[in-house]
């Protein structure tokens, strides 16, 4: 068993659908705020950082780390992959958890059986992205030390330093790969925000749940039953493919 699981956070102020998303409010709180915060309350980590980049428009998400406390790590702004290696290098853990700061709606539940499948099976990589079945936006990853170094070293395309796991899963024959699945498909939502309607549905979830923000992804499917008109908001957001960063 690895004793120890960290967690880095990519952020950054430079989405080019939606800029400075990151720090866009949602139930008084910023969404990266929101995402720091359900990553906290899982039990399975032992430290959380954020990742940006040394570019001056991402001072601010810094000034917002200290604000929420938690750590952040400065890299490149084009290698995400680098950024993320170097950052991952400050957690003292054998592997780490990686999440996306657009995803305000994650579970923590969720990202404790992810990391519990790779406690339980070993692998160099698990997550629960490989056979999607989750809503786009609760995408949790674990990777062991080891393969990431593999990954930092030898993934070349620029999509594989964009997204920094693709080098990992897509070489299946090179890595030991786990999925967590769940118990139905849900992966035709999307809880994600890449764009104003993606925000403006996520925004309709927290009035509705709470803006304490302790519901859980069962909590929000229940909603979505009794009020399917929320999934309209943001229907039709293209969820950009891998090449195109």
């Amino acid at each position: 068993m690895v004793k120890r699981v960290g967690m880095v956070i990519q952020a950054r102020m430079g989405s080019t659908r939606l800029p400075g998303k990151v720090l866009q409010d949602i139930a008084g709180r910023t969404m990266l705020a929101r995402v720091v915060e359900r990553a906290s309350r899982c039990r399975s980590l032992d430290g959380v950082v954020v990742a940006t980049t040394t570019g001056p428009e991402d001072d601010a998400i810094v000034e917002e780390c200290r604000s929420v406390g938690v750590p952040v790590a400065r890299g490149s702004r084009e290698d995400v992959l680098d950024r993320y290696y170097r950052a991952a290098g400050e957690r003292d853990a054998g592997a780490i958890v990686r999440l996306t700061s657009d995803c305000p709606l994650l579970d923590p539940e969720v990202m404790s059986e992810v990391i519990a499948l790779f406690q339980k099976e070993r692998p160099d990589y698990a997550s629960n992205v490989i056979v999607r079945t989750f809503p786009q936006g609760l995408d949790v990853e674990v990777v062991s030390r080891a393969a990431l170094a593999t990954t930092w070293r030898e993934a070349k395309e620029p999509f594989e330093r964009v997204h920094v796991t693709p080098f990992l899963y897509r070489h299946p024959e090179r890595f030991r790969l786990a999925n967590l699945t769940a118990e139905g498909d849900f992966s035709a939502q999307r809880w994600t925000v890449d764009e104003l309607r993606d925000l403006e549905f996520v925004r309709a979830i927290y009035a509705r749940l709470g803006a304490d923000g302790r519901f859980g992804w069962r909590a929000i499917l229940d909603l979505l039953r009794r009020e399917p008109g929320l999934l309209e908001i943001n229907r039709g957001v293209r969820q950009k493919s891998l090449e195109e960063g």
